[in-house]
Parts: structure tokens; sequence; C-alpha cells
């Protein structure tokens, strides 16, 4: 099957925000405690309670921002819980999430103390649905007040001096479902008071942010944006590519069939649609784009892996879930007008992780080589790029076989990101480099690819599916030819001379 793709490395439309690349992380099943933190007596290797090998996969794939405490957890957590002394905070039952006991022992501190360590922008989600506007206005002051108050006192008594820099602020998160089931203009108007007191201390500037829809709820974006744009920097969006039903049966994440295979690629290329149309919306509210749109929950979302707890949301990360990442990713890049962040779901043992632990043992998934192999799109310009070629096809249903988008670097390079979603079929793919200034001079490239549906890394065998070099191409009178593998993610990198 061909494709024809031209890339004009000279028309530029705009920067691709690096906190696209961003991460989430919820106090949800093994997420925190022990993906996250094991505490300082832990006999694995950390860091303050920060257990290292994940400390270290992370700072790899450069991370540029980290959301917490959720998602649903963070309606019902109380901040005040999780500062002080470890052995004095409160004990509670995790409603939401297995009906486990949440000790509170990684708090505000300790969540700050991480995204410190992996050098990247913490993006907190404050409580709506059951804490109050004091509370969220006392949590702001505690972490970024560096005056005279009971807050800021309480913080150095904590044992941090000086007040963190904090940019993101979520007032609320699914404030439609889990977040208090409300109606759109209830939100709107308690979205407008929260702000209020949600203050800039000093030079710390909040970059606030709205609760958004879920998937295609275009009501909610609609009334939301007309009631309260002015107050808001950023608005979210959640959508989750499950290739079954939400509460009959998701699908497994392994063992599935070649259907399921087309049906979660088909899913996860609707975020184009669903972007497109609530961008639509948005732009009559704010035709200059000053707000941006956050997709801050994302990923694949299947039934848990067998005998696990239901309520812990883990699942096994394969080939396809590589796929996903790299459609989705290509899609938000084409967004950069409007798509500002997105935070896959969740960043450990959780949902579409790139990282899986199990006591000691620690190993990336399919998801986490994707990031790490797009992470050169980081603050690029994208170039413009279109693309025409054969579909993939399945009981008469379509969708494009390849997807495709390139960017250049302050160095100049230029990297072409590939999906071929082709369970069975090659992709033979021609690039036309257009506007270089110059002939190509030299090339790298590296993919992901298997030969199963289902290929993922386990515990046993942690390098089952990891990247290699990628020479099936060769460069004839300026064009890139490429045959591009079954179910595979390429990425490649050229430097015109």
């Amino acid at each position: 099957m061909s494709h024809v793709i031209t890339i004009n490395a000279d028309v530029s439309h705009g920067t691709i925000n690096r906190n696209i690349y961003g991460h989430f992380s919820e106090h949800l099943g093994r997420c925190i405690y022990e993906g996250i933190w094991v505490g300082e007596d832990s006999k694995i290797p950390n860091t303050e309670g920060i257990r290292n090998d994940v400390l270290e996969a992370l700072k790899k794939l450069k991370i540029p921002v980290l959301r917490w405490p959720g998602g649903c957890f963070a309606d019902e957590y109380h901040w005040k819980d999780g500062i002080g002394p470890r052995e004095n905070r409160k004990r509670m039952i995790n409603t939401h999430w297995g009906g486990v006991v949440e000790n509170n022992h990684f708090g505000t501190h300790e969540f700050m103390r991480l995204c410190e360590l992996l050098e990247c922008e913490p993006y907190i989600s404050g409580n709506v649905g059951s804490g109050t506007v004091q509370e969220m206005s006392e949590w702001v002051e505690y972490m970024t007040f560096d005056g005279v108050s009971p807050m800021a006192e309480w913080r150095k008594e904590n044992g941090r001096e000086k007040p963190w820099k904090l940019k993101y602020f979520g007032v609320g998160n699914e404030n439609w479902g889990c977040g208090g089931n409300m109606r759109p203009e209830y939100y709107a108007d308690l979205y407008r008071q929260y702000q209020t007191y949600v203050r800039n201390y000093g030079e710390n500037k909040l970059y606030k942010i709205a609760c958004g829809p879920n998937v295609d709820d275009y009501r909610w974006m609609e009334t939301v944006m007309r009631e309260a744009h002015p107050f808001m920097d950023a608005i979210s969006l959640h959508y989750y590519t499950i290739p079954g039903e939400f509460w009959t049966g998701k699908g497994p994440a392994t063992g599935f069939t070649e259907q399921e295979w087309f049906t979660t690629m088909k899913k996860a290329l609707y975020m184009d649609e669903l972007i497109t149309r609530h961008s639509a919306i948005m732009d009559q509210y704010d035709p200059n784009k000053r707000i941006g749109l956050i997709v801050d929950e994302w990923g694949t979302w299947y039934d848990v892996e067998p005998g696990t707890n239901p309520g812990f949301l883990y699942q096994q990360n394969t080939i396809r879930d590589a796929l996903v990442a790299g459609l989705t990713l290509n899609i938000f890049h084409e967004h950069n007008d409007r798509v500002v962040m997105a935070n896959i779901a969740q960043i450990v043992n959780v949902l579409q992780s790139v990282i899986l632990t199990e006591g000691e043992k620690m190993l990336l998934t399919p998801t986490y080589h994707v990031f790490n192999m797009y992470k050169v799109h980081q603050d690029a310009e994208r170039l413009d790029t279109h693309i025409s070629g054969s579909e993939y096809e399945m009981d008469g249903d379509k969708i494009p076989q390849v997807s495709v988008s390139a960017s250049k670097d302050a160095e100049g390079k230029i990297h072409v990101s590939l999906c071929n979603v082709s369970h069975d079929s090659q992709a033979d793919v021609s690039v036309a480099l257009r506007g270089l200034g110059g002939p190509i001079f030299k090339i790298k490239a590296e993919q992901l690819a298997a030969d199963s549906l289902d290929a993922h890394n386990t515990f046993e065998a942690p390098d089952a599916l990891t990247p290699s070099t990628f020479s099936a191409y060769e460069v004839e009178e300026g064009v890139l030819h490429a045959k591009l593998a079954p179910m595979s993610v390429t990425v490649f990198e050229i430097t015109a001379g």
C-alpha cells in the first residue's frame, strides 16, 4: 500500500507545546504508593521516599508537567490531611478506587519534591466537589505565598521555607460526574466563584484551568465557555479510547482480536473530531485563541488484569497502546494552535502507563518507548505536512492507514513521526521534503514494531518489545522512500546539508 507525503520544511504552523507530553498521577491503585512513593525506609532504592528507578526512567522522557492528585480523587482530597509529620496524618478510605486505606504519606510537600526531582511543572487539581472556597484559597496561599500569614508560617513549620513556584491549577475535576454530578450552568457559576480566590501571590502567576467536557458533551463546553471564559486561561477535555463498552466490558488488554485492534485505532482517531468540534465552540467566545484546550485525561482503558483489584485499573500495555499513543500525539501536534497541554492517564501502574512495577521490579512499556521516541517534537516548530494514500479496511469500515507529523527543532533538524496502524500490511511511503535549503545530508531512524497484536513486555522479559534502528529506506532525488512494518511507530531524524 503506497502513501505520498509532502513536507514543506520552510512553512511553519507554530510551536508544538512541550506540555502536550504531560502525565497524570492519581491516588489510584499502585500509581502513587509503590509506583512512585515507597518511603525512606523502603529496601527499594529511593530518594526521599521516591523510588530511584522510576525517577530515572521518567527523567529520561523529559516529562514537562505532572498532574496530581486526581482525577476523581481530587474532589474528595483535603490537602491539610497530607502535610506535617507523616505519623500524624489522617488515614482515610479511598472510596473511589478500591476501598483501600489512604494514609496521606504522599502529600503536597512530597509531590512538589517529586516535580523538583523530575524538573517538571506541577499541575494541581483543586477540590470543588467536596471542598470549600476557603480550603482551595488556603492551599494556594500555603504553596505560593512568601509573606506573613498563617498558611505561610505553617508551610515553614513543615520544613519548606520558601514558597514553591506553581503555574498550573485546575478548579475542579470531572464536575459533570464524580466531581459533583453538576449541570454546566451550576459549575460555571461555581468556577467563577472559586477562581476568584485562587490568587496570585508575589511573582507567582497562576494559569487557571476550568473543568471542561466529557468526550462529546458540546453543551457543557458551550455553556462553560459562554458563562466563564473571561475568568479562565484554559479548559479541559477528557476522552479515553475504549474498544468495548464502558460499563459492560471494555475488552481485554491482551488476547484481543483483529477486530478489536481495528476498533481501537478508529476510536483513537476520534480525538481529532473531538478537538475540532470543541475548538469551534471555543472560537465563538475566544477567536484569538487566548484560552488553551488541555486534554488532561486520555489513553486506553481496558478491563483490569485478571485477579487484580478492579478498583486499581491495572492493565498490561502492548504494541496496540504504542500505536494509540503515536496517533494521539500526532493529532495533538496538528491542533497545536489550541491544544497547549495533555496528560496521559496514568503515569505508573494505572491504565495506559509508561511504567509498570511489581515490588522492586520495574519495566518500560511500549507507550514509554513512543514517548521517548517522540520527545524530539517538544517545543519544535510544526511543519506543513500533507498525506494521501491507501486506507486500512476491515468489514467494510475504513480509516487512514498512516498517520504523520513533522517538526523542526531549534538546531534545524527535522523529525518525522509515522504510525502504520494496519495489523497485517506494510506501508510504502514516499516523503518529499521541500524547502530544506539544501540536499538531505544525514538520516537516522528508529522503529517500534511487533509480530503479534498484543506483543508486550513482562517482568520476566522486560525488553521483549523495544525500539530498534530502522534501515528499510532509501533516498532518490530528494525523496525518502520507506517501507513501514505493520503495527509500527517510526521516527526519522533528517538533517539538511
